[in-house]
């Protein structure tokens, strides 16, 4: 995806995407069969009814999916979610209300819950760099720092928490790195073999940690310029170069992005600041589900 793609926490997975996934993900926790719940015979037949709860503070994120997994164990079960994804919400919260059988409550708990919490999680941290940013026209873009087959759904869970997507994958945007550019010998060589290669209108950005292979940069038919592991003080003298030299540029400032260094990054008049934190370092926010009510008991 472009770094100027538009901001759209409502985008979700499609279906028969997000079916394949959750499939895998029930089969993976299944396996064989749940013999704790299918042990409790026709019991778990019988209609039930479950709170999810939140116990920390957080914004929340794949409630859409959730449901869906869980209809795909009982398809007259009924999720409602009480809160919509990208809201912030307290602890003690109730977020959803499910009413089921119990054997697709008790079968699908897990593995709807983790999904929740880990796409809550990541929302909640990138809420929390996006807020710091929140008096700055600068946007905070995600990576492909991922775990290998959830990138769709962090993504997604970047979106809700107000970040903008980077590429989703190679087969987005070219990103000339170092080591690309030391591969092909500098980043002039990088960029005259590569541009003519790729399809209209893909876009082309190059990594620098210098001034020196700023100049460079600004000398070729780029897109965007990633000023990385720069500090703020060079990294403002470079941004006044491209502004002066290829104002239709936009710049990317990554490396080593915190809390306490997005202010700084920002002031320094980058258009992006990209950091993978808000998606490797989160927690999962901490969720429950509660059985409220039971024909069987």
């Amino acid at each position: 995806m472009p770094l100027n793609a538009p901001r759209n926490p409502s985008m979700s997975i499609p279906d028969g995407s997000l079916d394949k996934y959750l499939q895998a993900w029930l089969h993976e926790d299944v396996g064989r069969g749940d013999w704790t719940t299918t042990g409790l015979g026709d019991l778990v037949q019988q209609p039930g009814q479950a709170l999810w709860v939140t116990r920390a503070p957080g914004v929340i994120a794949g409630l859409p999916m959730a449901r869906r997994l869980f209809q795909r164990l009982d398809d007259k079960l009924s999720f409602e979610p009480l809160i919509d994804d990208g809201e912030p919400c307290g602890a003690d919260t109730t977020i959803a209300k499910i009413s089921g059988t119990l054997a697709a409550l008790l079968t699908g708990e897990r593995v709807a819950l983790n999904l929740v919490m880990r796409l809550s999680g990541i929302a909640t941290a990138t809420r929390q760099y996006v807020e710091q940013l929140a008096h700055s026209p600068t946007q905070l873009v995600d990576t492909r720092k991922t775990t290998p087959g959830l990138r769709q759904f962090e993504k997604y869970a970047s979106r809700v928490g107000g970040a903008v997507n980077h590429r989703l994958g190679l087969d987005d945007a070219v990103m000339i790195k170092d080591n690309h550019i030391a591969a092909a010998g500098g980043i002039r060589a990088a960029v005259a073999q590569i541009r003519p290669a790729i399809p209209y209108p893909m876009t082309v950005e190059v990594e620098t940690t210098s001034l020196e292979e700023v100049d460079e940069a600004i000398a070729c038919p780029v897109d965007v310029i990633m000023l990385d592991n720069m500090p703020p003080e060079m990294m403002k003298l470079a941004v006044a170069r491209i502004r002066e030299k290829k104002p239709a540029v936009k710049i990317e400032a990554s490396g080593n992005i915190t809390l306490e260094t997005l202010g700084a990054m920002a002031a320094t008049g980058v258009d992006f600041i990209s950091t993978s934190a808000p998606v490797t370092r989160a927690p999962w926010l901490d969720i429950s589900m509660q059985i409220v009510s039971s024909k069987a008991v």
